[in-house]
């Protein structure tokens, strides 16, 4: 399986349309891929908070439209990154969009993990709520987004739904460069799947982006690696490695703590310590 990363340079100077313009020509030049990835909410910029509302968009909006005809030309399966997904109630979403190979929308995910703590995105958009993992002909690909790399918790889920190849959008700052390498390798690792983790380059809303995309097999070798430049990165995967490596070092049988998953040989029961009222 070939699979291709897009790290696409994201800069106030140049406005969505004409961002979306260019990416889909760049799409467009990947047929013969297998999957192709793009960053996150590369539109409307990551980090350009006050245009979030102007450049919000459907799921069936202009950056729907324009991936699902790029993903239609090229015959690839695209990941097209993210969007700020306004809701019918009128809640903003950071929402990543899966297209298979004939344009369609095979799935999409609402981030969980907003950033921001007390400002951006923790402030501004709504949290999403469900584990999203897609069928494919490519394997099961589970769908998560930049932030979501600090939450072991949610990879382990996306791995009990069957995940075997999970794709990270993002636009991770450069300052926290070695986090991002780190964490990348770090769930491709645990979960023993392949990781596919796509960050934007560039500056905007007064932030500089990491790139360094990465292709990561199930052992934690970096396949491909991008560097701070625009560029496309692209490595072929063996499908059939996460099978082997898991059968290999098959150290998710002996999971103990958490819900059991098929092939677990222990079951854990949790307890709970009561602590009785002091005396009054």
């Amino acid at each position: 399986m070939r699979a291709s990363l897009i790290q696409l340079s994201v800069d106030a100077g140049e406005s969505a349309g004409e961002r979306r313009r260019r990416a889909a020509g760049l799409v467009r030049d990947r047929a013969g891929d297998d999957l192709v990835v793009l960053p996150e909410l590369w539109a409307a910029g990551a980090w350009a908070y006050d245009g979030w509302d102007r450049d919000a968009e459907r799921l069936d909006g202009p950056t729907a439209e324009a991936m699902s005809a790029a993903a239609r030309d090229a015959g690839v399966w695209l990941h097209a990154g993210s969007i700020v997904e306004r809701d019918a109630d009128g809640t903003l979403y950071n929402t990543a969009l899966l297209f298979d190979r004939t344009g369609h929308l095979a799935g999409h995910y609402r981030k969980i993990h907003r950033y921001g703590f007390d400002t951006g995105e923790a402030t501004l958009m709504g949290g999403g709520g469900d584990i999203v993992t897609v069928p494919t002909e490519l394997g099961v690909i589970g769908l998560a987004i930049c932030y979501d790399l600090r939450f072991p918790e949610l990879f382990r889920a996306l791995l009990d739904a069957g995940a075997e190849l999970v794709v990270v959008p993002a636009a991770w700052p450069a300052a926290r460069l070695t986090h991002w390498r780190l964490l990348t390798r770090t769930r491709a690792l645990e979960e023993q799947v392949h990781l596919l983790a796509c960050c934007a380059t560039g500056s905007h809303g007064g932030m500089d982006q990491g790139g360094h995309s990465a292709a990561i097999d199930p052992w934690g070798t970096v396949l491909a690696e991008a560097g701070r430049a625009e560029e496309t990165v692209t490595a072929d995967l063996d499908p059939d490695e996460v099978a082997r490596i898991r059968t290999d070092l098959p150290v998710l049988r002996d999971r103990v703590l958490g819900d059991r998953v098929p092939g677990d040989r222990h079951s854990f029961k949790r307890s709970h310590a009561v602590r009785e009222a002091p005396p009054t």
